[in-house]
């Protein structure tokens, strides 16, 4: 009866602490380039509020620039719409207006339907269509057999390098338009 009550006591506390241990989070490990790495290139399909553009855009023909990747799930869409308006609306003090910094925000949408949505919404930052997930891949920011990607942000100094990650970005918290700016303002020199 002893040795019973002995193997039931051990029997639970196995269970106990692999139940415990089951509860506990692990921690996940950092998707995409990391601080100081060197900015995967891409050259994507891109649209602006002008069209379609005719030359796709490619990151490594925008060194020497400070540039924003910002990697989101779907045009239109309730949280893509707060980012995407909030950075037209503090354009001049988050990107300086423009001046030495490109922003490009990156979908799976066509470029035909971020270049009518940035129409309709006056967005002046570029889009660029990331319809097989390749960018997304490079950076984090695909997910196998989901047909949008994560909403990932990157700053890159004008050396090629990553200079600032958001992963995810939240669209929702003023905080993070305030720490972009920052980030941008450090990376691209400004003061």
């Amino acid at each position: 009866m002893l040795h019973r009550n002995a193997t039931v006591l051990a029997a639970a506390l196995l269970t106990s602490v692999t139940m415990a241990h089951a509860q506990v989070p692990t921690a996940q490990p950092e998707v995409g380039p990391k601080v100081g790495d060197a900015a995967p290139d891409f050259t994507l399909p891109g649209a602006t509020i002008d069209g379609v553009m005719k030359a796709p855009i490619t990151l490594s023909k925008l060194k020497g620039q400070t540039v924003v990747v910002a990697f989101f799930p779907k045009a239109r869409t309730k949280g893509c719409t707060a980012q995407m308006t909030t950075y037209r609306d503090k354009w001049a003090t988050l990107f300086n207006g423009g001046k030495g910094i490109t922003v490009i925000g990156i979908s799976m949408d066509a470029d035909t339907t971020t270049a009518a949505w940035a129409k309709e919404a006056n967005l002046p930052m570029m889009f660029a269509s990331d319809m097989k997930g390749d960018a997304g891949k490079l950076y984090g920011a695909y997910v196998e057999g989901r047909p949008v990607e994560n909403r990932l942000l990157y700053v890159v100094g004008p050396d090629g390098r990553i200079a600032y990650t958001a992963k995810p970005f939240n669209p929702m918290v003023d905080d993070a338009y305030t720490d972009l700016g920052t980030a941008v303002k450090k990376a691209s020199g400004a003061k």
